[in-house]
């Protein structure tokens, strides 16, 4: 052997020391529970620091607390067809449902924008389940919709909804069941979409009808029967009238307006109690997540 390979022996050597070794966590549950709370994390830092997105998501709902609320409020006012009651007031619940339903969608269709640029693929090859990231995904877009709905809350004030602890802690939960429901919706719809313009395009195709059949801006009694109908089977019914009904139980209203502005949701001259309305946004947030999770399981 020469001088020279010997020399270079122990160089080798010390390079093969150098080796980071690299070790694979085994998939497990702990792993998995620590990709929900990495998705949730990013989650809120995408939504901190998208001030224009923050922004732009309050617009719409202000608008229609404000601006439509105000013009109706006008209009009822002049033939005398409300009694003491604000059409802010009644509009008010069906705005928080909105402005939640519209974050929590947006939330969702960033799955897409992350397969456009390559990052969902790394996160599906990480050694943690596929389930995990929705799972984090539905609860992160579910907790930043609140956090956006929780700024709605915020001008409770201007609709003549008292600020009451009790009522905020009601609406921002609500709001978050709500949430979660809709971000389940939107990542179901998203696990197979490959372009941000076909997301946008279903979304507004999906929302619109979901808005103008949930009794967020009219009640639901008196309604035709086809309407009637259509309004029973939208998820979104099921969101906003607790919404309303807890906002309304802390307002001072004569039983004739509280019928006439908060019938509740009826199915067949029953009305619906709203622990069971709340099992039903439960249900369909769950169950929507879970075909979600299918999705992903057949995702590229």
């Amino acid at each position: 052997m020469t001088s020279s390979t010997r020399a270079g022996a122990p160089d080798a050597a010390a390079r093969v020391a150098d080796v980071v070794r690299v070790r694979v966590p085994e998939p497990g549950l702990r792993q998995d529970v620590r990709a929900v709370r990495i998705v949730l994390h990013r989650e809120l830092i995408r939504f901190w620091r998208d001030k224009l997105r923050m922004v732009s998501g309050l617009v719409q709902p202000v608008l229609w607390l404000l601006v439509m609320g105000t013009g109706l409020s006008n209009l009822m006012a002049s033939g005398g067809a409300h009694g003491n009651i604000d059409l802010k007031t009644f509009i008010f619940p069906g705005v928080c449902a909105m402005s939640v339903m519209f974050t929590a969608m947006f939330s969702a269709g960033s799955i897409v924008w992350d397969r456009e640029f390559g990052f969902l693929r790394e996160m599906l090859v990480a050694p943690v389940s596929r389930s995990s990231i929705v799972i984090g995904k539905c609860i992160g877009g579910a907790l930043v919709a609140t956090l956006q709905g929780a700024v709605i809350v915020a001008l409770a004030g201007l609709a003549g909804v008292p600020y009451d602890p009790v009522l905020i802690l009601e609406l921002l939960g609500l709001m978050f069941l709500g949430a979660f429901a809709l971000t389940g919706f939107g990542v179901m719809m998203a696990a197979r979409i490959k372009q941000m313009q076909s997301f946008f395009g279903l979304m507004q195709m999906a929302m619109m009808p979901m808005m103008f059949l949930s009794g967020a801006l009219y009640p639901l009694n008196g309604l035709p029967a086809w309407l009637t109908v259509l309004t029973r089977f939208n998820p979104l019914t099921y969101a906003v009238d607790p919404l309303r009904q807890a906002v309304f139980s802390h307002l001072d209203l004569t039983p004739a307006l509280r019928r006439t502005f908060d019938p509740g949701v009826t199915w067949g001259g029953w009305v619906v109690p709203v622990w069971l309305e709340i099992v039903i946004v439960l249900a369909i947030g769950f169950g929507l997540m879970g075909v979600a999770i299918i999705e992903f399981r057949h995702a590229d």
